[in-house]
């Protein structure tokens, strides 16, 4: 079986992606698994790191671009499209799966005119462009949120959550991971996978007030690479010592490890979240398209495993505060674990790839029928 999957740009796209994919490989071995994305976003890093292979496109983000940009992204519409339909001819594809974004248009277009199935993913409380663009050319649409489906023909859709990488589905209740930590408490604090510069210059003014709980606090923070000195020098001139890194490829083990986590709030980073049981201060992007990640950290908080911080309220010392006030009890610690954990998906990767065998079965039985007329 030959599955082409298109995705990339940020870990939110692209993370999702390769946990359907290992799920795939998982069930049959021998399946074909080919990313389609572009040389603009994390994708190249980090399929390398992983080892699955790239085919790159033409391909420019369109939403919340300059006029200049918009214009760039719709020439080179045609030239994406013609690649891609190359792309599913060379797989002989038997499967499209999109997970929005600029990559997955034109792919799922393709797929549409070779008559090849596609399948989408929308991770976000509030759809995408591109997700609702090519939403009446796929077969099945699957969303992470229940509300979602007033967007989609309800028909084809299936609220499976979002998929995360088997080793965050290893992870111990909150129950069994408080037996196991010691008198240390671990923050984990990270922007997404480019970083987030609001939430590092806030950690930094907040360091002098973290310093006094230095002894008892242990920190691991992902800057994003275009921060990581400046962030690095701040911890080192406060006196704390601090895990300062540009990337976290390991994630999994990261959030394990955490008794508190700050972060945005995409959907990937909800899910992870969620399956690991860990509470989190979050801090929406308030530039994301249709401000989605302030709804879908919403959700979070409402459910009583996040607390909101919005980014106009952002300062050093009202994350400090939020943070000492977590931390400080831990009775709420420990109720906020377990409401991040009671929204926890553990099936959705499984879920996904066997209705995506049933969208190809469907669709070899309807060809077989067309040539025996």
């Amino acid at each position: 079986m030959n599955i082409v999957i298109a995705a990339g740009g940020t870990g939110g796209h692209l993370y999702p992606a390769i946990a359907v994919a290992r799920e795939f490989l998982r069930r049959d071995p021998s399946t074909r698994i080919l990313f389609v994305g572009t040389t603009r976003g994390i994708e190249q890093k980090v399929l390398a790191h992983e080892g699955l292979p790239l085919r790159c496109i033409t391909a420019h983000p369109f939403m919340g671009k300059s006029p200049v940009e918009m214009v760039k992204a719709l020439i080179t519409l045609p030239v994406s499209l013609w690649q891609s339909l190359g792309v599913l001819k060379q797989q002989s594809a038997d499967l499209v799966f999109g997970v929005g974004g600029y990559t997955s248009p034109a792919m799922l277009v393709a797929a549409f005119l070779s008559r090849v199935p596609g399948v989408i993913l929308e991770p976000n409380a509030y759809p995408g462009l591109a997700n609702k663009a090519v939403a009446p050319l796929v077969q099945r649409i699957f969303l992470a949120f229940e509300s979602t489906k007033q967007f989609f023909d309800r028909r084809k859709t299936s609220v499976v959550g979002v998929p995360v990488r088997q080793a965050f589905l290893d992870s111990s209740s909150p129950e069994t991971a408080r037996s196991e930590t010691g008198p240390k408490r671990h923050l984990l604090i990270f922007g997404g996978s480019q970083g987030a510069k609001a939430i590092n210059s806030a950690v930094i003014d907040a360091l002098p007030m973290l310093a006094t709980m230095n002894t008892r606090l242990t920190i691991t923070h992902q800057t994003g690479e275009a921060d990581h000195a400046r962030v690095a020098a701040a911890y080192q001139q406060a006196g704390i010592s601090a895990q300062v890194v540009p990337f976290l490829y390991d994630m999994p083990t990261a959030l394990r490890a955490a008794d508190l986590v700050v972060a945005r709030a995409g959907a990937m980073t909800i899910a992870e979240l969620t399956v690991c049981g860990k509470p989190a201060i979050l801090i929406p992007l308030p530039t994301a398209i249709y401000n989605h990640q302030l709804r879908n950290a919403e959700v979070m908080a409402k459910a009583g495993g996040a607390v909101l911080l919005p980014q106009a309220e952002l300062t050093g010392a009202a994350l400090a505060h939020a943070m000492t006030e977590i931390f400080s009890d831990q009775q709420r610690l420990e109720t906020m674990s377990r409401h991040s954990w009671n929204m926890r998906r553990s099936d959705a990767a499984e879920t996904i790839v066997r209705e995506c065998y049933d969208v190809i079965r469907r669709r070899h039985e309807a060809s077989d029928s067309a040539r025996a007329l």
